[in-house]
């Protein structure tokens, strides 16, 4: 097993206080995510300082070609951590000891972004061989996609060392555009993320593209009825027959957010309100009789501060859970394959 690469600024006194004092908040009883202590900004700084300068023009560039590429990051990033921890598992391939997540439902010729993580990899081996892991260019590319979508800005915690093992399994029970509420709670609770954070998260539907076989259902046999959901507007639920027609090509695309579909803002919250989320899953944060979610889609609906940093706290907390952190794991030098194999 490699030994972790060592950051001194990791270590620093200010550093060493905030640990303490995450250590103090466990032996207290408050929450604490694993792992999270043991990340830090700063954890490049010396060892490859231009990581954010190398994924951020990597990114750009990528965006020329794919308007959608900045939503299909930071997804990849939310499918990485809701299984076994943020650990870079949705990347590896198939091989003769691993199943890959890849072909898990949720995944399989829906996640993408793949060929852009490589080409960020190859750009910092090149840069600092051996350093950055597969799991944090997934976690920075996620910060920086949403910043350039017009969105929050954070300092996203690092340190993250990639796992050897994919659980295909885990990635086929993944939060589903088709789950209730209570589902989605449980989904969210079980990676140590509450209601703030699955209503914020949720948010990350305000840009990107979703194909017809996840609507479908709504339109025209909602909960094997034979009838549409009854909590979708008529107006966009007409708009939405045309773009998915019954029996139509069920990987046509349509905008997540139909009012600015590539742009990160709270509009994915008034449209909820307007009874036009598109996915089942974002209906059901207002629409479920006595949702505790309601009151909170409220606020970011009026609040695109309050979102913004809702939403970045969320990030944090999702990208600390159950994290592989100094010699455990390993750092890829390609993040499809586990090093030796």
């Amino acid at each position: 097993m490699a030994p972790a690469p060592r950051d001194v600024s990791c270590a620093s006194p200010r550093r060493l206080v905030a640990v303490f004092l995450l250590v103090a908040a466990v032996a207290l009883g408050f929450g604490v995510r694993a792992g999270e202590a043991q990340l830090c900004s700063e954890y490049y700084d010396r060892t490859c300082p231009d990581v954010h300068r190398i994924v951020r023009r990597v990114l750009k560039k990528a965006h020329e070609a794919d308007e959608r590429i900045y939503a299909s990051l930071t997804r990849l990033h939310f499918h990485d951590c809701f299984v076994q921890g943020c650990d870079g598992s949705i990347l590896l391939d198939n091989s003769s000891s691993i199943v890959s997540e890849k072909f898990a439902r949720p995944n399989n010729n829906s996640a993408r972004g793949y060929p852009v993580v490589d080409d960020v990899k190859a750009a910092l081996e090149e840069a600092c061989p051996g350093v950055v892991s597969c799991a944090d260019i997934l976690a920075i590319a996620a910060k920086i996609s949403v910043e350039l979508s017009g969105g929050p800005r954070w300092r996203v915690p690092l340190g993250r060392r990639d796992g050897t093992t994919a659980n295909i399994t885990a990635a086929n029970n993944l939060p589903s555009p088709f789950d209730n509420l209570t589902t989605l709670q449980q989904k969210f609770a079980a990676v140590g993320l509450d209601d703030t954070d699955l209503v914020a998260l949720s948010g990350a539907h305000t840009f990107g593209r979703v194909q017809c076989q996840f609507v479908t259902a709504r339109l025209y046999n909602f909960s094997g009825t034979n009838r549409p959901d009854p909590t979708l507007d008529r107006g966009y639920r007409a708009f939405l027959s045309l773009r998915c027609p019954r029996g139509g090509n069920g990987s046509s695309l349509n905008d997540l957010d139909p009012t600015t579909p590539d742009t990160f803002d709270n509009n994915y919250y008034t449209n909820i309100e307007a009874r036009r989320g598109t996915l089942q899953s974002d209906q059901e944060l207002l629409s479920t009789p006595g949702a505790p979610t309601a009151a909170i889609v409220g606020r970011f609906a009026g609040s695109q501060k309050e979102f913004f940093r809702s939403f970045a706290r969320s990030m944090i907390s999702m990208g600390g859970f159950d994290v592989l952190t100094g010699s455990q794991g390993e750092v890829r030098k390609n993040c499809r394959v586990v090093n030796g194999s």
